[in-house]
């Protein structure tokens, strides 16, 4: 009986092992995997990655930490994306070419970091990027314009920093170089979302006029009948200086109420006046 049910096993095993010979056989061939070409064109900007020694200042400059929810727009092979997840910030990469984002997912997976860095396809200019507290970006200052108001609308003190290109009208908060094998690319730009603090403000002794160019701002302290200019004054963030009667303020932009440090002073906004920035 022993020969019987060995001799009934070879006789299935010899028709098995042709029948998985044919099945590997018939197996469609694998496609070629998808790799990126410098220079490639895209929608609205040509595909040029972002020099790994410029991608880590332009974090460096952003100063971003695992509190961070950072995002590209046109993330390309992911690399600004990935790098900040492995610092620890949650990542977002909107990129419209689906090969792009299937590759960046790809070298997520491979960092070790697919947890953090998501992509998805999209287009830049519809993209929600409330959440965002960094955009890490490699844009001509084209796109970037289109995208001033968008940005405006970000919490102040959101960080957006930019490889190469320069906002048309908006000052960069610092200007850096990286140092190393950054081949053409090595300068980065950071902006500080700054608050809307335009318009009319009562302070104790008289009115505030300000008027704002993104963090830059100018205006009058009217006391007594007097008017003195305001000088010296910014904005980073929602956080406020400027001189004015011979005295310095300093405080924080709080929807309609300019608050003081440690309460030194504060003021109403009486009504809001033109911007000069896009979207204000």
């Amino acid at each position: 009986m022993k020969h019987f049910h060995r001799l009934i096993l070879l006789i299935a095993l010899s028709w098995l092992i042709p029948l998985a010979g044919a099945a590997e056989t018939a197996a469609p061939p694998a496609g070629p995997v998808y790799e990126p070409e410098v220079g490639q064109e895209g929608r609205d900007v040509v595909w040029v990655p972002t020099p790994h020694a410029l991608v880590e200042k332009m974090l460096d400059m952003a100063e971003v930490t695992p509190r961070d929810f950072v995002m590209d727009l046109g993330s390309g092979d992911g690399r600004n994306i990935i790098a900040a997840a492995k610092r620890g910030a949650r990542s977002l990469g909107v990129e419209y070419n689906p090969d792009l984002v299937e590759y960046a997912r790809r070298a997520a997976e491979r960092a070790g970091v697919a947890d953090k860095a998501r992509f998805v396809q999209g287009d830049m200019y519809e993209a929600d990027i409330s959440r965002a507290t960094v955009l890490a970006l490699f844009l001509l200052t084209e796109n970037l314009n289109q995208l001033v108001p968008k940005f405006l609308a970000l919490r102040p003190g959101t960080r957006i920093v930019v490889n190469g290109f320069e906002i048309d009208g908006w000052t960069a908060d610092a200007v850096d170089e990286a140092a190393g094998n950054c081949e053409d690319w090595c300068t980065a730009y950071l902006y500080i979302v700054p608050a809307k603090a335009a318009g009319r403000w009562r302070l104790p002794q008289g009115e505030l006029v300000l008027r704002q160019s993104y963090q830059m701002l100018s205006g009058t302290l009217s006391t007594g009948g007097k008017a003195a200019p305001v000088e010296d004054a910014y904005l980073h963030g929602d956080f406020i200086t400027f001189r004015a009667g011979g005295r310095i303020y300093e405080g924080h932009v709080e929807g309609d109420i300019l608050q003081g440090l440690n309460g030194a002073w504060s003021a109403k906004r009486l009504s809001r006046v033109a911007s000069d920035v896009p979207g204000r």
